[in-house]
């Protein structure tokens, strides 16, 4: 049973962790369109960002297990909470230029986020017992990796695009980390990322050219595929729990 239990774990995720991801939005390696680039990305958003999971749609829906939370805020900073993370990288490469000031912008308010995390991996307790631990473990540590390449990349547009999705899909996380909050007794502080408008701006023009649009999406819809992924699992550590 156990065995068993471990393997779906570790399948949730090694399905999303190996070669080029594929959207449910139907877009292959990031493929431009007709539309503006933020037209384009927010079709991939809405198909494949976290919003459109069912275990987030599960956690924020109201009265969702205490250990489900406390599982979802530690994953989420064993991902997202070590310093420097994906925009401070991006940020110090500089492969375009013309983004500093908006992924400047960007690396101050996920400063602020890594703090809330922390206070709230704090407030909710020891990571829950559940099978599949060193799975979901490793799991953990290839989300990082696929991240760290995304910040790395040398192709113009790419890491800007796993920025912004980052960005965008947070809103959504947000969601998440301020129901935990609640359950937990902690303050929700004011989000301070660059707003929805100054992102989609940047992204039209920067996505302005095919190639740059193109490597824009590519970047976002890897970005939104570790989400996805980091759902995926949450979801089956939590049915492997039985608090599903």
């Amino acid at each position: 049973m156990a065995s068993g239990t471990s393997s779906r774990i570790e399948l949730s995720v090694v399905q999303h962790g190996r070669g080029m991801m594929v959207s449910n939005a139907g877009i292959q390696d990031g493929e431009p369109s007709e539309r503006s680039a933020w037209d384009a990305f927010v079709t991939l958003a809405d198909a494949d960002g976290s919003a459109a999971h069912p275990h987030h749609a599960r956690l924020i829906a109201g009265g969702p297990g205490q250990r489900n939370l406390s599982d979802a805020v530690h994953a989420l900073c064993a991902v997202h909470g070590d310093h420097p993370g994906l925009i401070v990288d991006v940020l110090a490469r500089a492969i375009q230029p013309e983004a500093s000031d908006w992924l400047a912008v960007a690396a101050s308010g996920f400063a602020d986020e890594r703090t809330y995390l922390a206070q709230l991996t704090a407030a909710v307790g020891p990571l829950p017992s559940t099978p599949g631990q060193a799975e979901s473990e490793s799991a953990l540590v290839g989300e990082r990796h696929a991240l760290e390449m995304l910040a790395r990349s040398e192709r113009r547009g790419c890491a800007t695009g796993a920025v912004a999705a980052l960005l965008h899909d947070w809103r959504a996380i947000r969601r998440v980390l301020d129901v935990a909050a609640e359950r937990f007794g902690v303050a929700v502080p004011a989000i301070t990322l660059p707003s929805e408008t100054d992102t989609a701006a940047l992204v039209a023009e920067l996505g302005a050219s095919p190639g740059c649009q193109r490597a824009i999406l590519f970047g976002a819809q890897q970005l939104f595929a570790q989400h996805r992924g980091l759902w995926s699992l949450l979801e089956a550590r939590s049915s492997a729990r039985g608090d599903l």
